[in-house]
């Protein structure tokens, strides 16, 4: 079975649907957002794209792998199943509500940061798995591709505001507007804090901007450089590049899979509690 679905996703890494289309190739166009369902209320367009689509799937898979790797049948002695949902539960426990928010808000934030790190990493995950639901098509039937969601940054930049605007909503709450302010003014004479004040309130904001484009620009380079390399035997319309791109092309799958589409939910997540604790517990 694991060959066989091996072979399917090489099969639609080698056969991107626009290649079919145009005889040529443009990886860029794979993140373009088109309208599928038109849905426009005054000013917001609120159209389902397919980001929307797999944000949705991917809402679906995140809360059926909580179900039913961390709440049906559980056994006091774990199985397989159980087993690797503790470890998951663990990970975000231990390695990133743990340390990164104060043991009096581990019981209101854990759910959020956890819920935050699995949803990313369900994300990240199907976007690599190829799906027929790209909207990409070949004489009219739906070609397998790959697609993530946190390549679009207005993705990203959603899953960052909730962390920004939760972070100054938690600050303001535990210690008043007034002390929650303060502490982000060091101190130094006063002279400096008229460049001070203005410069840590650009580093509130570039910490929206950073983690939502850290998240963005990883799985876009990814996915743009898998595509760069199998487009090659298309933009050159040769198969003799076959056997140098699919390998490559192949490697950079595996180490997405393997190495990045965990390490950036696990730092979004952790970076989440980092800045949620630290606005509860002011450094200065």
């Amino acid at each position: 079975m694991r060959r066989v679905l091996f072979t399917i996703s090489l099969l639609a890494l080698a056969l991107p649907g626009q290649a079919f289309a145009r005889g040529d190739f443009d990886p860029t166009q794979e993140f373009e957002q088109h309208e599928w369902v038109p849905i426009h209320i005054g000013p917001l367009d609120l159209s389902i794209t397919k980001a929307v689509v797999y944000l949705m799937l991917g809402s679906v898979l995140t809360m059926a792998f909580g179900i039913v790797f961390m709440r049906w049948r559980l056994k006091v002695e774990p199985d397989t199943r159980q087993t690797f949902g503790e470890q998951i539960y663990e990970v975000a426990e231990t390695q990133i509500a743990e340390q990164g928010l104060p043991s009096k808000a581990i019981g209101r934030w854990f759910p959020y940061v956890a819920s935050l790190f699995l949803f990313i990493l369900v994300i990240n995950l199907i976007g690599f798995i190829p799906l027929p639901i790209t909207g990409e098509t070949w004489h009219h039937i739906p070609v397998f591709g790959i697609y993530a969601a946190t390549s679009s940054l207005s993705v990203t930049l959603a899953l960052a505001a909730l962390t920004f605007v939760f972070t100054h909503v938690e600050g303001i709450r535990w210690n008043g507007p007034t002390r929650y302010f303060k502490s982000w003014i060091p101190d130094a004479p006063k002279p400096l804090l008229a460049l001070i004040v203005p410069l840590e309130i650009l580093g509130q904001i570039m910490r929206l901007i950073s983690l939502s484009v850290r998240l963005f620009a990883n799985m876009l380079a990814g996915h743009i450089l898998i595509l760069t390399f199998i487009g090659l035997m298309f933009i050159l319309e040769t198969v003799i590049l076959a056997p140098l791109v699919i390998p490559v092309a192949t490697a950079f799958y595996i180490f997405e899979v393997v190495i990045v589409v965990g390490i950036q939910a696990f730092i979004f997540a952790t970076l989440s509690a980092i800045y949620i604790g630290s606005a509860i517990e002011p450094q200065h």
